[in-house]
């Protein structure tokens, strides 16, 4: 019917406002996704500090744990969520909505206008003929409406004595009048009527053509979004992300790994009787070393010629164990003997030399002369 193509050229605005609204309610999902992940690393953070003061220990402890360490995987993975949802999908939506819906300038998107004024050019013949078949049925019905009165008066003149025969002649050519009339307003309407019934098939042919561009249009643009749909499921879709299943599968083999005898026998082995203890002895004596006082010139190392006058020195054996502090000490083990080439100085330092040819300073009270 005449204007009733409207809704179809509509549809294309609309389709536009819908991906508007896709966009944004996918901005809305991300900012949720978003916002999830940053209250999955906030209690994860939370209690993993709580968790370290508690007296949990062993294995108990690592399953504990470890549903921090999975929180924050599934953190990750809802924070690329949100990234997908507005970087590939939401940017995928809008670069082909652009594309898709170009405008003409001052009359909105040039699919509508191309429309409507298609569907306009196939109506204008069909809406001219339905206004003269109008046209026709109203002149007919109006002299289907004379005729009508003229029998009425004819009926009433036939029945009335009084009326002279000369006017109920004319009442009765009234009437033939009206019926001849209504015949050829009635011959008429269904000469028009005929003109429309045999202009409808090539009417609807034109229409539909303009209709089928029409949903061609749609029917790419229900194939895109589904495709889109279906990205935005395949990123929403967690239960087969693969990442999630490794996420939970590890945390069920921790959960499972849970073991009452380990976590008990370390529990001994560290704070029960298998810890390792400090058992009583003696604790043999070390005479103290003589170190420098303050203002006292430090021990200085003697050069290669002076030593090797003295390399006939006394042998001495150490009393003690000693490891020297600083690169120029010798160290030794108690029972260890080796040369003294110098005397001991005023700080009680002697220079000695190991059979290896190691030399250093050590303290003159650890060791004795061997006889």
């Amino acid at each position: 019917m005449p204007g009733n193509y409207m809704r179809t050229v509509q549809r294309t605005p609309e389709s536009y406002q819908a991906c508007k609204d896709i966009i944004a309610c996918m901005k809305d999902r991300a900012h949720l996704e978003r916002q999830y992940a940053h209250q999955l690393t906030e209690w994860s953070n939370k209690w993993k500090s709580i968790t370290e003061t508690r007296p949990l220990y062993g294995s108990l402890m690592r399953a504990w744990q470890c549903f921090f360490s999975s929180t924050e995987r599934l953190s990750t993975l809802h924070t690329s969520i949100s990234q997908s949802l507005v970087s590939e999908d939401g940017e995928r939506i809008h670069s082909w909505r652009k594309e898709m819906f170009p405008r003409k300038m001052f009359c909105g998107f040039k699919e509508s206008h191309d429309l409507g004024a298609a569907f306009l050019r196939a109506q204008r013949p069909w809406e001219k003929r339905l206004k003269k078949l109008e046209k026709a049925r109203a002149a007919y019905h109006k002299s289907c409406q004379r005729e009508q009165s003229a029998q009425e008066k004819e009926h009433q003149a036939k029945h009335n004595t009084k009326l002279s025969e000369s006017k109920l002649s004319k009442i009765q050519q009234a009437r033939e009048k009206a019926t001849q009339e209504r015949s050829k307003a009635r011959d008429r309407y269904e000469k028009v009527l005929e003109d429309v019934t045999g202009f409808a098939p090539r009417y609807m042919e034109e229409m539909e053509s303009v209709f089928d561009q029409s949903q061609e249009e749609e029917r790419k643009r229900i194939s895109f979004l589904k495709q889109a749909f279906l990205s935005i499921h395949r990123h929403l879709d967690i239960t087969n992300n693969e990442s999630i299943k490794a996420v939970y599968s590890e945390l069920h083999h921790t959960l499972m790994s849970i073991s009452e005898p380990d976590d008990l026998r370390w529990w001994k082995n560290n704070h029960g009787p298998g810890m390792p203890t400090d058992w009583p002895k003696i604790e043999e004596w070390n005479p103290p070393i003589k170190k420098q006082k303050p203002g006292k010139k430090p021990k200085t190392h003697r050069g290669t010629e002076e030593k090797a006058v003295m390399i006939g020195g006394v042998r001495v054996r150490a009393l003690y164990n000693y490891t020297g502090e600083e690169s120029d000490e010798l160290s030794f083990k108690a029972g260890e003997e080796f040369l003294k080439v110098e005397e001991e100085d005023d700080q009680g330092w002697c220079w000695g030399v190991k059979e290896d040819g190691v030399e250093g300073f050590y303290p003159a009270n650890y060791v004795l002369p061997v006889k």
